[in-house]
């Protein structure tokens, strides 16, 4: 077994694992070429994130899919740089929009070159995605319009916060199902249409990413509470300092509401004042890292994973299947 891809992924078969680093390889050369301009200080910003490395889950997901049909038909890895560009493209973003410190273990765009910079980075690696995008037939371009119209809404969902009398938990999946599902299922589409795959596996393969995409979100959201920055590459708890309510908060307050222990409140209570304070969002990193409602985001990480598992069941039996339910695996590895 040879690791490739994130999380210690382990391919088992040579032929598989080949195709994997070639493809992955190419997808590397293809986002640096992607990110070059006539002007240097835009090359340098474009290519800040993409030079602080990444999991390159999305890539990966286009090369596993296109398994099913021909790995090497020619649209396979442009389509793989076209959903990291988007994906970079919204990190640049959201970096701004949390005033984030750090990404991938190094300074964040906005950091080192102020917002305007970081959003309008963002955008130029928008406009690149969309050029090789224009060559892959309007078909793809339909698909990825849709996509980015769902990610854009998960986004404003999420800013908006849940309507009177709806569940806040509810809504939140229905956020990281636009935020993050949509752009996984589009790797997992994209890789298997590219390549020519039936109708039947290309709709198995979106519904698989679907479900993996909010399931590595919901890891994030552990990770978040649970980890280091030098593990998650970024600054602990930095949804927590901005009041952005991930699943472990969610929960949390949903046990709160229903049980009403005066720990919880107290910690409900901490959550809701000022977190810039370095010594109150220690002290709720700490009362959160001990409670059990991370243990309930932990499950249900895992519950999601194993729908993606199920999902997969009509596709025959090989190498690439067994590597995509691995990965459902890892992503709960990856959550603890």
């Amino acid at each position: 077994m040879t690791v490739v891809g994130p999380f210690g992924l382990s391919v088992r078969d040579q032929a598989l694992e080949a195709d994997v680093r070639a493809g992955m390889t190419a997808v590397e050369e293809g986002l640096l070429e992607a990110t070059k301009s006539e002007v240097p200080f835009i090359t340098g910003a474009a290519q800040h994130l993409v030079r602080a490395g990444g999991k390159r889950f999305r890539p990966l997901l286009v090369m596993l899919a296109a398994q099913f049909g021909d790995p090497h038909a020619p649209g396979v890895v442009p389509s793989a740089v076209v959903v990291e560009l988007t994906h970079l493209a919204t990190l640049y973003h959201d970096d701004v929009m949390d005033d984030a410190g750090v990404r991938r273990g190094v300074p964040s765009a906005n950091t080192r070159w102020g917002n305007s910079v970081a959003v309008l980075t963002g955008d130029f690696l928008f406009a690149r995605a969309s050029h090789i995008l224009a060559d892959l037939g309007p078909e793809a371009v339909r698909v990825q319009a849709e996509a980015f119209e769902r990610l854009v809404s998960g986004q404003i969902l999420e800013t908006a916060g849940p309507q009177d009398g709806r569940d806040p938990v509810d809504h939140y999946l229905d956020v990281l199902g636009g935020k993050t599902g949509s752009l996984v299922a589009v790797s997992c589409r994209f890789g298997a249409m590219m390549s020519g795959a039936d109708d039947a596996v290309v709709d198995v393969l979106t519904q698989y990413g679907e479900r993996l995409g909010i399931a590595f979100q919901l890891a994030d959201d552990v990770l978040d509470i649970a980890s280091d920055s030098h593990e998650s590459g970024k600054t602990p708890g930095t949804d927590l300092r901005e009041g952005i309510p991930t699943l472990p908060v969610l929960r949390l307050r949903e046990r709160a509401a229903r049980q009403g222990l005066p720990e919880d409140i107290a910690l409900c209570e901490l959550l809701d004042s000022d977190l810039s304070d370095d010594d109150r969002h220690a002290e709720a990193l700490r009362l959160l890292r001990a409670h059990p409602a991370l243990e309930q985001a932990r499950r249900d990480t895992v519950r999601y994973a194993q729908e993606a598992r199920a999902v997969l069941a009509p596709l025959p039996e090989c190498e690439s299947k067994t590597a995509l339910v691995d990965l459902c695996d890892a992503v709960v590895h990856r959550a603890g």
